[in-house]
């Protein structure tokens, strides 16, 4: 089989949480272009709408799935949906997540639950009701988890104050590797991708006031930009990655080198 063939993704189906903007909808470009189907989902049903348009503007079709990550009774209704829909989930690619900045002495419990809620526990169901839908009697599946460099590495408290954030992405790193050591039987790939600072509505408040110091200190002297995702993206999503699971990929310009 050529490369070619390998990053070839027509005939696949991608479900992609939190593909309405930013990274997922960066995400949902490429695994569309590369020839998937895209399941979009997202709390926000206009967004989804913008979403799905700036897509078939680009040759891509998409179906919107309004889901709440953070409530956790709305994921099955929502895997079923899209399994109703497509037959079947080849991709599943888990970008839906939260913030919430404060210290640490301070963090308030109703931020922790919401981030618990939406980036680890809303990932794990996800992944869960799609393997054992779609991927596990199918022998094939390539789930992708968007962590983060702050599930690497502590975060400079110079710049950001983000315990829970950080708790859950090392707990997003962790469940990759769980899942992938779990369901590589089956033919399913789990990875983690792990971006640095890219602009987006996530990390606007924090660029405005740090960007250029954190440009300064990446050895790239730059941020993520829109499509610095995509290529890793195919690859994890592909037949090229089979030989490639629980692995946590930082896509930072190399900020986590010093």
């Amino acid at each position: 089989m050529g490369v070619k063939q390998l990053l070839d993704l027509t005939g696949r189906v991608a479900l992609i949480t939190g593909g309405s903007r930013g990274l997922g909808l960066q995400i949902a470009t490429a695994l569309g272009e590369m020839g998937a189907q895209v399941a979009l989902t997202a709390r926000k049903a206009d967004e989804l709408e913008h979403a799905v348009a700036h897509l078939a503007k680009q040759g891509i079709r998409a179906s919107a799935f309004v889901c709440d990550a953070s409530q956790r009774d709305h994921i099955p209704e929502t895997v079923d949906a899209v399994l109703n829909a497509f037959g079947k989930v080849d991709i599943l690619v888990n970008n839906a997540g939260a913030t919430w900045g404060a210290p640490a002495e301070d963090h308030p419990l109703e931020g922790w639950d919401k981030l618990m809620n939406v980036n680890l526990t809303g990932a794990f169901i996800f992944a869960q009701q799609v393997a054992k839908k779609s991927m596990i009697p199918a022998h094939w599946g390539r789930i992708i988890n968007t962590a983060s460099i702050a599930g690497l590495i502590a975060s400079d408290p110079r710049f950001v104050k983000t315990v829970a954030y950080n708790a859950t992405k090392h707990g997003v790193i962790g469940l990759t590797r769980q899942l992938a050591a779990e369901w590589g039987v089956y033919g399913i790939t789990v990875n983690a991708i792990c971006p640095g600072f890219f602009p987006s509505k996530m990390t606007k408040a924090t660029l405005d006031a740090t960007g250029e110091t954190m440009r300064e200190l990446t050895p790239t002297r730059r941020l993520g930009n829109d499509e610095d995702l995509q290529g890793l993206a195919v690859l994890l999503a592909s037949e090229a990655s089979r030989h490639i699971t629980g692995q946590a990929i930082a896509v930072d310009g190399g900020a986590t080198l010093i």
